[in-house]
């Protein structure tokens, strides 16, 4: 009974690290032209930065771990206008591959920036990797061609969600796949709760400030959960460019630490162009959390009220 008892609280602890929020908005359902994808990130590690990489074929910008070594990403975008995050999902497992060989999908991600422009690039990479590739997510994808889509990726195989070809042109995804176990479903009042967001709210003429402000910065209660949480690090919303303009005009717009706490800043790749040039480091930090003052008294006052909360 102990082992049992253990087993499910190991469990809990591990989803509850790894449980994000998102949403892509296709190009087509906005009024300037230009995708937006948004990635909410909850996480057990508070200390994320953004670093710059010169990538195997492409600069690139993304999430990190400020910890974490050099060859692992949450969000980013790069010059090619080709942006891609993540988010866990607990129901795609169709294999009995170690743990220890899982969560590789920060490592997807940094070669996906590195080497791919569009998401038939991102299709080849997710083909051509060796498998098991020890990975169990969503991953989500805007490039400078028109492309938006979600990709519910396992150890062995993917299915491809077309954002463009929906209705309503938009997408939210949290912790499932859908062609996965239905009663493995995980993040699904995070899910409701965005998902009635936007579908009563969202206009074709909002922009990254709409899902900041109603979304990450949403703190409608369902069920005991809501969007921010106690372990929020970061949010991140890639504003992409109108179909086959210029890739360099992608911004990622970032909040380090809690939205509630925190502002928004915008990255492009184009401000760092000239670092991988000039400099023999192939990795910096060009964006920290800035931890001092009322920001930090704060952010430490929301965890507290948020601790507790599923």
């Amino acid at each position: 009974m102990k082992r049992i008892i253990l087993s499910y609280l190991v469990s809990v602890v591990c989803m509850s690290a790894l449980a994000c929020t998102s949403v892509i908005v296709s190009g087509k359902a906005t009024t300037s032209g230009r995708p937006l994808m948004l990635k909410h990130r909850d996480t057990d590690d508070q200390k994320n930065s953004v670093r710059l990489f010169c990538g195997e074929q492409l600069v690139f910008i993304g999430l990190v771990n400020s910890t974490s070594p050099n060859n692992e990403v949450w969000t980013g975008t790069n010059e090619a206008g080709f942006s891609i995050m993540n988010t866990a999902a607990y129901n795609f497992r169709e294999d009995s591959l170690p743990d220890v060989q899982m969560d590789r999908e920060g490592e997807l991600m940094y070669k996906a920036l590195s080497t791919c422009m569009t998401t038939a690039d991102f299709e080849q990479l997710l083909d051509s990797c060796s498998k098991p590739m020890g990975v169990e997510a969503n991953f989500g994808v805007i490039d400078a061609h028109g492309g938006a889509a979600y990709y519910e990726v396992n150890n062995f195989r993917w299915v491809k969600y077309d954002v463009n070809a929906i209705a309503c042109g938009y997408r939210v995804v949290t912790n499932f796949c859908e062609a996965g176990r239905r009663e493995d479903y995980k993040g699904w009042d995070r899910y409701c709760i965005a998902s009635e967001v936007m579908a009563s709210e969202w206009t074709a003429d909002a922009d990254h400030r709409f899902l900041f402000e109603r979304l990450s910065r949403n703190t409608t209660e369902r069920n005991g959960q809501r969007i921010p949480r106690a372990i929020t690090s970061a949010s991140i919303v890639i504003e992409g460019v109108p179909a086959e303009t210029d890739p360099l005009q992608t911004v990622m717009w970032t909040i380090l630490g809690h939205p509630l706490s925190h502002i928004a800043e915008p990255i492009a790749v184009s401000d760092y162009m000239k670092c991988c040039k000039s400099h023999s480091n192939k990795h910096r930090t060009i964006a920290r959390l800035k931890n001092g003052g009322l920001n930090r008294q704060k952010e430490e006052r929301i965890r507290q009220r948020f601790r507790g909360k599923k």
